[in-house]
């Protein structure tokens, strides 16, 4: 399955700061795919459309903006869109190193840093948001030279720090452990992560930071806004839809690697997550990625 998910080469050269994409089409033809480089992606007149991005599936309304870090899976297909209407899509693609890693450490920055950070899971802006930044991005498209730069620069900075951002993906869909800015959450999260296969004991977890469990369990719910057995699901799923899309294992396969101690379990905790069964979640992805 893995050779269905195409890398895609961006026109973006190494001198480059970033690309806008402005177009209207009367249909999607973006298979799953990805890059290196950060996109930013607005769609308009779209509504019943499908975004897929890392691990997640979801429905679009008329007008959505969404921004993915590099590598992270994603595409989109008409799905339910029946409009007549030209649909219009404005893309902005950049690079990593568009800023460098002593620039973004200064204390101005951090909103950016934050925003950078969280689009390894793919972040989908607020209706709000996405109002304010059309008219931004039409302008970005029409200007040139340094004005457009510029433009850009301060449109990161009003996205960064918008309000009602979503993250899309499973915390483990991605190999980044940085989003929780706590060494402590980091030292769990990766202790998790190198033991999702096997039984984890919330006791042995707060044991590693010295911490009682009911002050283990307040730290983990003060930085995660989940419980810690939620917080290890979510790890586990993570894992396990990345080999409903990477692999050809069973989903019984996938449940026992993945931790779960039984199938039923798995089903529930996964359609709970995912709004679907495992066996869904495979179709419908299998069938997002056989659009052209």
């Amino acid at each position: 399955m893995r050779n269905q998910i195409h890398r895609e080469i961006t026109p973006l050269q190494e001198d480059d700061c970033f690309l806008v994409f402005d177009r209207e089409r009367d249909l999607f033809t973006f298979p799953i795919h990805f890059h290196p480089e950060y996109e930013i992606n607005f769609i308009a007149k779209a509504k019943g459309a499908r975004r897929v991005v890392g691990d997640h599936i979801g429905e679009i309304t008329d007008m959505e903006l969404v921004m993915v870090g590099p590598n992270l899976y994603h595409g989109w297909e008409n799905y339910k869109n029946i409009s007549d209407h030209m649909h219009h899509e404005i893309t902005i693609q950049f690079p990593r190193d568009l800023f460098q890693e002593h620039l973004l450490q200064k204390n101005i920055l951090k909103p950016i840093r934050e925003m950078m950070q969280n689009a390894n899971r793919g972040i989908l802006f607020s209706e709000q948001t996405t109002e304010m930044a059309s008219e931004r991005l039409m302008e970005i498209s029409k200007k040139r030279g340094f004005d457009s730069y510029m433009e850009f620069q301060s449109l990161l900075y009003d996205l960064a720090i918008s309000r009602d951002q979503r993250l899309l993906t499973n915390i483990s869909f991605q190999k980044t452990s940085d989003f929780f800015n706590s060494d402590r959450i980091e030292k769990i999260y990766n202790y998790v992560r190198e033991n999702y296969n096997k039984r984890i004991m919330l006791e042995d977890a707060a044991g590693l930071l010295n911490m009682s469990i009911v002050s283990f369990s307040r730290l983990i719910k003060q930085r995660t806004g989940k419980s810690f057995v939620d917080f290890v699901n979510e790890i586990r799923l993570g894992y396990a839809t990345r080999m409903l899309i990477e692999t050809n294992k069973s989903v019984s396969e996938i449940c026992y690697e993945c931790g779960f101690n039984n199938i039923s379990n798995f089903n529930r905790t996964f359609k709970k997550k995912q709004n679907c069964t495992p066996s869904e979640f495979r179709t419908n992805f299998n069938g997002v990625k056989n659009v052209f």
